[in-house]
């Protein structure tokens, strides 16, 4: 029944000066976080005389890196990208108008997709967290990089499969909307781990005060954040790969 659905609805083409709101997205969509965060900590480090406060010559160092190193890259790569890239190729014929998506019942939403799409990987790798955190915030020391390399490579193929499972489901009831579910589905594992913050912070560790909780939760947040980058990348290039392997197959007249 899949296969009947191929021809749903593609993309169109994306207009050249869309390309500007890329690169825009691009620049800021995780410094901007960064900054933000590293202000806010670093402010109430020098608020209390932590020595955990960069000094002021360090800070401009890492501005500089990213004015002279970051950005002018991300426009070089948004220039070849420009020039490079072509229409979207469907694997198959395709309507230019979205076809009506019909009502859903409340576990095909999703909200339900994106939750057990975070919660599969997160339960594969929850035990190895538990030492991962207390090297770096406690006083271990971390030594299993094997398995961690396991680990790592284990919730990229859990994310990809669990992923595609998904969007299978999502396109075998006339649902063509995977793209931006995908990404949500393969990065909601960051929502997960910065969940397991809490519980490790307040029953695993004796922090307290402002400036440990802001420092904690503010650094694990970019931490979260990085992941649902990542494994949402995982995700939606994984389930475009299986639409394309799967829809390729099929001939309409």
């Amino acid at each position: 029944m899949l296969l009947t659905y191929c021809h749903l609805y593609a993309p169109v083409a994306i207009a050249p000066t869309v390309s500007v709101y890329y690169l825009v997205t691009t620049i800021v969509l995780f410094p901007v976080p960064c900054v933000i965060v590293f202000i806010l900590v670093n402010s109430t480090a020098w608020a209390n005389e932590s020595t955990a406060a960069l000094p002021f010559g360090t800070i401009m160092v890492l501005l500089s890196l990213f004015v002279l190193g970051v950005a002018p890259l991300s426009v070089l790569g948004t220039v070849i990208g420009r020039n490079t890239s072509g229409d979207f190729e469907a694997p198959c014929r395709v309507h230019k108008v979205p076809r009506q998506v019909p009502a859903m019942p409340f576990y095909r939403s999703s909200l339900v997709h994106v939750l057990v799409g975070g919660f599969l990987p997160f339960s594969a790798v929850y035990i190895e967290m538990h030492y991962i955190f207390e090297a770096m915030w406690g006083h271990k020391i971390y030594t299993l990089f094997g398995i961690l390399f396991l680990a790592i490579c284990l919730v990229v193929l859990v994310t990809a499969f669990i992923t595609i499972a998904l969007t299978y489901f999502q396109l075998a009831v006339e649902d063509h909307r995977w793209w931006w579910r995908s990404l949500g589905s393969g990065g909601s594992i960051g929502l997960f781990v910065y969940a397991y913050c809490f519980y490790f912070y307040f029953h695993r560790t004796e922090m307290s005060g402002f400036l440990q909780t802001s420092t904690f939760f503010g650094y694990m947040g970019l931490i979260c954040f990085a992941i649902f980058l990542a494994l949402g990348f995982v995700g939606f290039y994984s389930s475009l790969f299986f639409v394309r392997f799967v829809y390729s197959s099929i001939h309409v007249d």
